[in-house]
């Protein structure tokens, strides 16, 4: 009876949380002259049903529960069927977190909207947290469709938003072209699980698929939910969307709508699929290190504060792949401890990121907010005028380059001990792909600590070079609160790792069968354990309290000596010159030099030099100097792409002759072979 409660409690709450955001949506739209009501709709709804998908999902998570329930819709084969089950609620949890947070910071970003524009973009907003939590947890493959496409078509509308400029609406085509290229994938998908079990329900598509039959349904989804993952080669819709977002979008987007990619190919290749071959396997892992090693070597040379983020989260879902890989990896060797290690790494690194990436795009757009420019090289000095987005910003850029104590270090060395202790336990050759890994890991790691080194130096710190950065003003305090929920959650999910680990365990028993916390976690809670032979251990909670006595004692010593020393105040020391300028700083494209020689190969950079003169050659009045890298699978691989596809359509323009009687032949040609094909038995 009590469990009968508990499911009809979430139930309840699910549904509520639902209608919470239809109706943000809707009060949004009818309130569409009046911007502040808009604005107060969009935003209470927002984080009421956040809240209420975050106790929701906590709770399925907790308890390892699964409930379901459908309601006919009258339409032939689709029933309006959701499932919470934890996988589900990993990713809802994030979701109702990130919502309330997005949420928050929106009502002071979308302060200077007039209008409808702040109804319009209420709407969509709500309605893309209504999209992304009915495709969580959808039970029906053509529910989910819907739910998918509602989903790509509102994010589309609110990339779009800025739609007067011509880089937004390429961006919004290209993005909504990508999208429904990977939609069809998922359909035939769908059809061929459809025509192995005989059922479009999530339930009936426990399937054993011949080696045929596999190769094809892991290929057309790795392809449709590919592109919404950013993996690349499909990544190329991240970069041109995420700086045209409005930035609560962008954190939107980075946060949760590329997880809904990785969503769908756990549910399949964990949940559907059953124990998958090792090229498989070697397939995900492979693509994992390309996309995770190649979207942080962009990320470095990008100058565009916001396409930096996105490339990152290219970095960021390679390091998932890599960890779900090497958890497929361990199931075709009948090894699920240590797939469950694997698995453990990416789910951390999934609810990691999502905090992460979020705080960072709204700091981001607290930048732009505050100076009116994305361009880092037009930045500096921002520390003194936005101290608070300052301090927020390094929280998250902290966590995402993997350091302890903080949450993003967590995912990461999981999947490290993944590694280190498939080396020893995997058969034949195939071992020697964990060394390879997890040293492409640790440099993509490197890396990218060296990327946000760059973001958060060249941004904040030293002279502004720009009057847009010296004139740059703190955020509304509305945009810091939103930012201050990721900010705690990093340190929560950092600090308090061993505590919160257990969570875990009802996926990993779902997905792989085994529920390794007890295992992972030692003394009393307070460190980390891979439960490997030869495996490493590790406890951020003392490294935070070590941290913070350093600290402590670090600033009494300063402050004793500083009250006995004899003061004197002057100048900082310039090398003899006349004095420091911003023109004597670090820029974005000088900090990445080294590195753009290094890999000249991928990068294939231009430059050019234009100098001017007044009398002399020999001595220059100005030179300018501009710098570009090549984006590769653009220029290589997807625009000779669309110039072949275009070809071959003007080549049809001949059917399109513009008479009614050729159009009507056209038809009749159809039914005829309609007819033909139908009359056979």
């Amino acid at each position: 009876m009590l469990e009968g409660l508990v499911s009809t409690l979430t139930i309840d709450g699910w549904v509520v949380a639902l209608l919470a955001y239809a109706a943000g949506s809707i009060g949004s739209l009818i309130c569409l002259r009046n911007a502040r009501l808009a604005r107060l709709f969009s935003v209470v709804f927002g984080v009421a049903g956040g809240l209420i998908q975050v106790w929701v999902s906590l709770a399925t998570v907790l308890e390892g529960s699964s409930v379901a329930w459908s309601t006919p819709s009258g339409v032939p084969l689709l029933d309006i069927g959701m499932r919470l089950d934890p996988l589900s609620a990993i990713f809802t949890l994030a979701l109702g977190v990130v919502a309330i947070a997005v949420s928050i910071y929106s009502f002071g970003y979308t302060s200077a909207l007039t209008g409808s524009r702040a109804a319009i973009l209420g709407f969509f907003f709500n309605l893309q947290l209504l999209s992304l939590s009915l495709v969580f947890t959808a039970s029906n493959a053509f529910f989910f469709l819907i739910a998918w496409e509602v989903m790509a078509l509102s994010a589309y509308c609110l990339l779009s938003f800025e739609h007067r400029r011509e880089e937004t609406r390429d961006a919004g085509i290209l993005f909504f072209v990508m999208s429904h290229v990977g939609t069809g994938f998922l359909i035939v998908g769908f059809l061929v699980l459809h025509s192995m079990s005989g059922s479009f329900e999530f339930a009936k598509f426990h399937v054993t698929p011949a080696p045929l039959q596999y190769a094809v349904l892991f290929s057309v989804f790795l392809f449709g939910f590919g592109v919404k993952a950013g993996i690349v080669p499909l990544h190329i819709w991240l970069p041109a969307a995420h700086p045209v977002a409005p930035s609560n979008v962008s954190a939107l987007m980075s946060g949760i709508v590329v997880k809904t990619g990785i969503y769908g190919l756990m549910r399949v290749y964990f949940d559907f699929l059953g124990t998958p071959p090792l090229w498989a396997a070697m397939v995900i892992l492979a693509a994992g290190l390309g996309s995770g090693l190649l979207g942080v070597l962009y990320a470095l040379m990008e100058k565009d504060l916001k396409r930096l983020l996105a490339y990152s989260t290219i970095e960021n879902v390679g390091i998932i792949l890599m960890g779900l890989g090497a958890s497929l990896f361990f199931q075709s060797i009948s090894k699920p401890a240590l797939a469950a290690l694997a698995l453990i790494g990416a789910l951390a690194h999934i609810v990691n990121h999502a905090m992460f990436k979020t705080l960072l795009f709204l700091g981001a757009g607290s930048v732009l907010h505050g100076t009116g420019t994305r361009d880092m090289e037009r930045m500096g000095g921002l520390i003194r005028r936005m101290p608070a987005t300052a301090l927020l910003f390094l929280i998250g850029a902290v966590a995402i380059s993997g350091l302890p104590p903080l949450n993003g270090f967590v995912g990461e060395w999981f999947t490290y001990q993944a590694f280190l202790a498939g080396f020893g336990s995997t058969p034949a050759l195939t071992k020697l792909i964990f060394p390879v890994a997890g040293s492409l890991l640790a440099l993509t790691g490197a890396l990218a600590a060296t990327a946000f080194v760059k973001a958060f130096g060249i941004s904040f710190l030293a002279l502004p070079r720009s009057s847009e950065a010296e004139h740059a003003h703190e955020s509304h305090w509305t945009m810091l609160a939103g930012m201050g929920i990721p900010a705690v959650s990093c340190l929560v999910l950092g600090i308090g790792a061993t505590w919160l680990l257990p969570a875990l365990d009802s996926v990993t028993g779902q997905l792989v069968g085994f529920r390794p916390s007890a295992s992972f976690v030692s003394s009393n809670g307070l460190v980390l354990a891979s439960a490997a032979l030869r495996g490493g251990t590790v406890s951020t909670a003392m490294i935070a309290i070590w941290l913070i006595l350093l600290s402590a004692g670090a600033v009494l010593i300063g402050f004793a000596g500083f009250r006995r020393a004899n003061r004197r105040a002057g100048s900082t020391w310039d090398c003899g010159l006349p004095g420091l300028t911003a023109e004597n700083e670090y820029t974005a494209t000088a900090f990445s030099k080294p590195l753009r020689m290094i890999f000249a190969a991928l990068y294939q950079p231009k430059r050019e030099i234009q100098q001017q003169f007044d009398v002399s050659p020999y001595y220059p009045k100005s030179i300018l100097f501009e710098s570009e890298v090549e984006q590769t699978f653009e220029s290589r691989l997807y625009q000779p792409l669309k110039e072949k596809v275009l070809e071959r359509a003007k080549r049809f323009r001949a059917i399109q002759a513009g008479s009614i009687h050729a159009y009507l032949a056209y038809i009749f040609l159809t039914l005829v072979i309609l007819l033909l094909f139908g009359a056979r038995p």
